[in-house]
């Protein structure tokens, strides 16, 4: 006769805060504003900008971090249905309304592409999926490719937690630097053989199939995604002082800023593009996932504030810069000396407006309507 018990409901302890990773992704999503609408003085803050495109890789670290740090003792015994309802219920909300937003963008589309084309994104974009094609992966919503990319690899996440990843700091690492290699790879290869025979170099302007291919899909950023499962087991099997801690991240973004000072001008644009800087990043984010004082430097309240928001202000920076222009705004409000300024501070208020008064009571509303199942076994 079958056992009719059940597995035990486990809630897993809290984890630590970690808020200098919250102020961080405030700079690094700004820095991306500032990659697309870039202001005509940068100073000292040229270089970083001028490559602002490889913050995208943090992110996708930053997510497998937080991710299994998070979720990682549950293993088995997670829950997927709440796994996913808690990610859609954190994104997807805001992803619509910024697609909703974005409607007058889709006269740029039907402009630019073929009748095919264009009905294809219409589909595949409201779904996420817009991602797997390279051609479609930036319609309507530009910037939107990374939560395509991201959906896909939260899909997979509850069964790469359950991998067999190493227990021992030194295998992490080595896992670490293995992914890396690996994420080297396909732009090695496109170097090494120009597929496409392209005559110049390749620079952010380059649009074939494979470079779209590589800059815009999936499967180009899984490394640096599993990168970010295997530093957080690192984060917690690793057992190192606080200073050392602080050392780690002083010099990771010593040499982040030394690199890109000196030397990112001449590194290929593929390469960077293709995480040549993950294990400063990881090494930057490990040293941050700390107390100390360097670490408080970027848990600094406005900083956290704007960086509880950043997912916000990242999706929906692009096309609301370009509509506020586009309708002549800042010009009907007379704040023209002040742009492009002005434009970035409303895009920041705008994205903390939506996060306070519509991501998080939105987000609330789904998870008490679908809630977990902890709380469904408490109250039955």
């Amino acid at each position: 006769m079958a056992s009719t018990a059940t597995t035990p409901l486990v809630t897993p302890a809290r984890k630590p805060p970690l808020p200098a990773l919250t102020g961080i992704r405030t700079l690094l999503a700004f820095n991306i504003v500032l990659f697309h609408f870039t202001p005509p003085y940068l100073g000292p803050i040229r270089p970083f900008v001028e490559h602002g495109f490889v913050f995208v890789n943090v992110f996708f670290l930053i997510s497998g971090f937080i991710l299994s740090y998070n979720y990682f003792d549950r293993g088995v015994n997670l829950n997927k249905r709440d796994f996913w309802m808690a990610r859609f219920a954190r994104l997807y909300p805001v992803y619509l309304l910024v697609l909703l937003m974005s409607i007058p963008m889709l006269e740029l589309e039907w402009q630019a592409r073929s009748v095919t084309e264009f009905w294809q994104g219409v589909v595949m974009t409201p779904l996420l999926l817009q991602g797997w094609s390279p051609s479609l992966a930036t319609f309507w919503n530009t910037v939107a490719w990374t939560l395509s990319c991201e959906v896909a690899f939260y899909a997979l996440f509850p069964w790469l937690i359950r991998l067999p990843w190493p227990k021992k700091p030194s295998r992490l690492i080595l896992t670490i630097f293995i992914l890396w290699v690996i994420d080297l790879i396909p732009a090695a290869l496109y170097l090494w053989l120009n597929p496409d025979h392209l005559s110049a170099p390749v620079d952010r302007y380059t649009s074939t199939t494979i470079i779209r291919f590589l800059k815009y899909t999936p499967l180009p950023y899984a490394p640096t995604f599993l990168s970010g499962i295997a530093l957080s087991r690192l984060q917690w099997t690793l057992k190192i002082s606080e200073r050392q801690r602080m050392s780690i991240a002083a010099a990771a973004l010593g040499l982040l800023g030394l690199f890109f000072f000196t030397i990112s001008d001449r590194v290929p644009y593929l390469v960077l593009h293709c995480g040549l800087l993950l294990p400063f990043f990881s090494a930057m984010v490990f040293g941050l996932s700390g107390r100390h004082a360097i670490s408080r430097i970027f848990a600094w309240g406005p900083l956290l504030l704007v960086g509880e928001s950043s997912y916000v202000l990242y999706l929906l920076h692009f096309n609301a810069y370009i509509l506020m222009h586009k309708y002549h705004l800042i010009e009907r409000l007379h704040l023209t000396t002040l742009d492009p300024w002005i434009s970035y501070a409303a895009l920041i208020a705008m994205s903390v407006l939506v996060y306070k008064f519509f991501e998080n009571p939105v987000r609330r509303a789904i998870l008490n309507r679908f809630p977990p199942a902890s709380r469904r076994a408490a109250t039955s």
